[in-house]
């Protein structure tokens, strides 16, 4: 039986700079916030990796991931296995958000990432969120405009158990936030290279 390493922890001191209530977070001890477990398989040169999110708030944000980049013109698909989420994605160029939307996704729902999206995943709800990604082993990933900008251009507040979506005002402007539909037919292992590799057309 194979043996899995610990899991990666990411935790609250590591976020505090792209969350919405500073205040909240200046205040709060350090605590961790999700787990991920990088190369459970390994194949035809893609990785496949497991984060748990388990439910929180915040302050008033719900828990969310640090949110990155990729390094490169590399896409990644992410598979909901249990509870629910929302992917938020933006487009930014020369520090200017060109696109920006969110994909809700429960159990079964397949996300991806466009190439040169930015992406941050939130858990807003009160259960666990359970989610599976395959990426390129070549790609890695950029924090430094989310840890400069302090976060995405949106954050997803809680009010009254519900999504306000409020602008990040580091951003000097913003698109308008889109909602799209994630994908209901899952991609067989032969689909995968050419869905996530470098992409240059």
């Amino acid at each position: 039986m194979k043996k899995f390493k610990k899991p990666d922890v990411r935790f609250l001191n590591e976020i505090k700079n792209v969350l919405y209530d500073r205040k909240w977070a200046k205040k709060s001890s350090n605590f961790p916030l999700y787990y991920m477990r990088r190369g459970i398989k390994e194949k035809n040169g893609l990785r496949y990796d497991i984060t748990i999110i388990p439910p929180r708030l915040l302050g008033k944000e719900f828990v969310k991931t640090k949110g990155h980049e990729h390094f490169g013109d590399w896409r990644e698909i992410y598979i909901v296995l249990e509870g629910k989420a929302i992917y938020l994605m933006q487009k930014t160029k020369n520090k200017k958000v060109e696109d920006v939307f969110f994909v809700p996704a429960k159990k079964g729902d397949i996300v991806i990432i466009p190439k040169n999206y930015g992406h941050v995943t939130i858990n807003p709800t009160k259960k666990i969120l359970k989610m599976a990604n395959w990426i390129n082993k070549k790609c890695q990933s950029n924090y430094t405009l989310f840890e400069k900008m302090g976060g995405a251009c949106y954050f997803a507040l809680s009010e009254n158990s519900k999504i306000k979506w409020v602008k990040n005002k580091k951003y000097l402007k913003a698109p308008k936030l889109k909602r799209k539909k994630p994908i209901k037919l899952r991609p067989v292992l032969s689909q995968l290279k050419s869905l996530l590799g470098e992409n240059r057309q």
